[in-house]
């Protein structure tokens, strides 16, 4: 699907000293790792068993999805192709670029979906109908 991809980041593990593992490190860095400079950053937290977040795609915003902990599923679509992701590896993040419909569902307990912005907080970004959305991005995909 165009505009959806994985990023694979660096994990980083310290194998040297087996009697007391030292755990993971992931750096992500902007521009390099994101494919965008990151502007924005929020978090996801404590959702409710059952709660479905999303019904909604930007214009021109870019984000990189990470599962810190637990299991979420993602839901990606255009007007022609749907695809689902679950995310439950912190060194793995999904990119999801303009035009993109997205749905969160199946939060683990414990889980923390953490996003990663390209722009600022902007309502007039998002389009949150279904149907306007397809009109939109069928117009929007023909140049793609």
């Amino acid at each position: 699907m165009n505009n959806v991809r994985m990023i694979e980041f660096k994990d980083i593990v310290d194998e040297n000293n087996k009697e007391r593992p030292m755990g993971h490190l992931t750096p992500i860095e902007s521009g390099q790792d994101i494919p965008f400079e990151i502007k924005r950053i929020y978090y996801l937290t404590r959702v409710p068993e059952n709660t479905i977040r999303g019904f909604h795609s930007h214009k021109e915003l870019q984000q990189v999805l990470l599962c810190l902990n637990g299991r979420v599923t993602i839901s990606v679509a255009t007007p022609y192709e749907k695809e689902l992701i679950t995310l439950d590896d912190p060194a793995r993040g999904l990119y999801i670029g303009p035009m993109i419909w997205r749905e969160m569902y199946d939060f683990s307990p414990g889980s923390v979906l953490v996003v990663l912005a390209s722009q600022h907080y902007n309502e007039e970004e998002y389009i949150r109908d279904y149907r306007s959305y397809c009109e939109i991005a069928q117009e929007y995909l023909k140049g793609e």
